[in-house]
């Protein structure tokens, strides 16, 4: 079975947890553990969120263009770091588990469109939490902008839709040949295309977005996003949430759910089995196995499989 498998960012910084690696590390003990039972018997690629990583290299480049003078560093050229970074701990946490086992970290170049309605409305959150007394104090670029995210404050960037993957036939000739992929990191590094030529851009592509295109594109069996919830629940802000089991595009659709978090990890499932995937399912990390057998987590396929 050929697998998308997003990690969302709780596999590598848990909230209110210090953005140190050696915490990411940690983290990534656990992760590793989940993933090694379908990296060793499926075709895996894996993806991961980034927020955090890439926004403290901004403001480590913010502060060395304060002192220097210079210009700061672009996003896409920090998102390629933090790519590099992250996919370099998840690749060897799996390769210590499994040393029988090829793995490959992949930069990722993603193409955007430049008059995607998000560069002018940032949303995507990046970086650590401020409180109102610590953004009053923060030194930082007059253009960046910040919003709430929950009590507390984070930078806000520009999130295009992903349209192509650059290195999609080199991604399949590595899955074909045997070997674990880990790319897309961050959504992929946004560029845009001018005359045939590729230029990076000021963005931050949505994770869940670039992992659901990467499994439509790849003809993937299986789009497995990975978080901290058991699923997908109408009621997910009650004491005791009723999660969804088995459920269609359709039931989805009718769902009121957070922008933020929950709502991009549904929409890409459903764009996912509507463009022919056979199934998506979303849960908890440490439930990757049974997601992958359909005992666990949301499953999303096109048609409610008939009562026995």
């Amino acid at each position: 079975m050929r697998i998308v498998a997003a990690l969302g960012g709780n596999a590598l910084i848990r909230r209110g947890q210090p953005l140190s690696v050696q915490t990411q590390r940690d983290n990534l003990v656990a992760a590793a553990q989940a993933l090694a039972p379908l990296a060793r018997t499926h075709e895996l690629l894996i993806t991961h969120g980034n927020g955090p990583q890439v926004g403290l290299l901004a403001l480590q480049a913010a502060a060395y263009a304060g002192q220097s003078g210079g210009e700061a560093t672009p996003l896409d050229v920090l998102g390629a770091e933090s790519e590099g970074m992250v996919g370099y701990l998840i690749e060897q946490a799996l390769a210590n588990l499994l040393p029988e086992r090829r793995f490959a970290t992949l930069l990722t170049q993603v193409e955007v469109d430049s008059a995607d309605p998000a560069f002018a409305h940032p949303s995507k959150p990046i970086g650590p939490l401020y409180s109102e007394a610590e953004l009053a104090a923060l030194v930082r670029p007059a253009h960046w902008q910040f919003g709430r995210d929950g009590e507390r404050w984070r930078r806000l960037v520009a999130s295009p839709r992903p349209l192509q993957v650059l290195e999609l036939p080199v991604i399949r000739l590595l899955l074909e040949q045997g070997v674990s992929v880990i790319c897309g990191g961050g959504g992929g590094i946004p560029v845009l295309r001018r005359d045939g030529v590729v230029h990076g851009v000021e963005a931050v592509i949505d994770k869940d977005h670039a992992s659901g295109l990467l499994a439509r594109q790849l003809g993937a069996d299986l789009l497995l996003l990975l978080t901290d919830v058991p699923g997908v629940a109408p009621d997910f802000r009650a004491a005791e949430p009723q999660w969804l089991h088995r459920t269609t595009p359709a039931a989805l659709r009718e769902l009121a759910l957070p922008a933020g978090s929950m709502g991009p990890k549904v929409q890409a499932c459903i764009e996912f089995v509507e463009a022919g995937g056979p199934r998506a399912a979303i849960g908890r990390l440490e439930d990757a196995t049974a997601l992958v057998s359909g005992s666990a987590g949301t499953q999303l396929s096109k048609l409610r499989p008939a009562p026995r």
